[in-house]
């Protein structure tokens, strides 16, 4: 059993034990609340190193004209129009998320940039795709899969919806090196819920999140997890001393 789960009826929400069948309602609320401001959000935890973490991604998904690609949990779309104008008119990029705020504004991100023909945006759960199988060649989910209930579910459906030769990119936060822990914890139990009680209104959420990320699995289990799933050639690399990992893996 994958730290996604606690027992048979409960899963974590943040530190809370909360049923199963809830758990997506209270991360719907989380995201509901901060969706208006979750960029400039981004921008303050990070200094702006989201920015990076999510150019390297991008960079290492290598997508090409003519790819199909979807941006799992891709809420305000700052990835999927990065892929929409790498894979140009003939491919195509699909904008998913479970979370109707957000999607909301990124429709209005994506509109104001002037990208519409070859992008679409869906409301999903990343637990059962609504797609055929092998139809992505590139599979991308950035900061998103922590806040799935079931991962496992999660990784076996994106799997099953990447083509045979695809490429599937995980972007997520993670356990960093010793060395960066007492001020990571300082930062994440102390500076994150005010930044968020003062720039979003909203403690509670950004408490969450910090607890959202202590929960994750560590990046030799998510590694172990993806090869179950069936992904192959699975391999990770850490970023900002292990605060963010980029874990890959192919099917082949």
């Amino acid at each position: 059993m994958s730290k996604s789960d606690t027992s048979a009826e409960t899963t974590h929400f943040g530190f809370k034990n909360v049923p199963v069948d809830e758990k997506a309602d209270h991360v719907r609320d989380v995201f509901d609340s901060v969706a208006t401001r979750y960029d400039l959000m981004n921008d303050l935890m990070s200094a702006g190193m989201h920015r990076i973490w999510k150019r390297h991604t991008i960079d290492q998904a290598g997508a090409r004209p003519g790819h199909i690609v979807l941006d799992l949990a891709g809420g305000t779309g700052d990835l999927a129009l990065k892929f929409a104008r790498q894979v140009g008119p003939k491919g195509h990029v699909v904008l998913a998320d479970i979370n109707a705020a957000m999607l909301e504004q990124g429709r209005r991100r994506l509109v104001d940039a002037g990208v519409a023909g070859n992008l679409t945006i869906a409301q999903v759960d990343a637990q059962n795709l609504p797609f055929d199988d092998c139809t992505f060649d590139r599979i991308a989910i950035a900061f998103g899969l922590r806040n799935v209930t079931d991962k496992d579910a999660a990784l076996r459906s994106m799997r099953r919806v990447l083509k045979p030769g695809g490429k599937a990119l995980i972007l997520e936060f993670s356990q960093p090196v010793r060395a960066l822990k007492p001020a990571y914890d300082l930062y994440s139990f102390k500076v994150l819920p005010l930044l968020g009680k003062v720039v979003a209104r909203d403690e509670n959420s950004y408490q969450y999140l910090a607890e959202s990320i202590r929960m994750h699995p560590d990046q030799a289990t998510l590694l172990g997890m993806m090869e179950r799933a069936g992904f192959e050639r699975c391999r990770y690399q850490n970023l900002a001393g292990g605060i963010v990992a980029l874990h890959i893996g192919y099917r082949i």
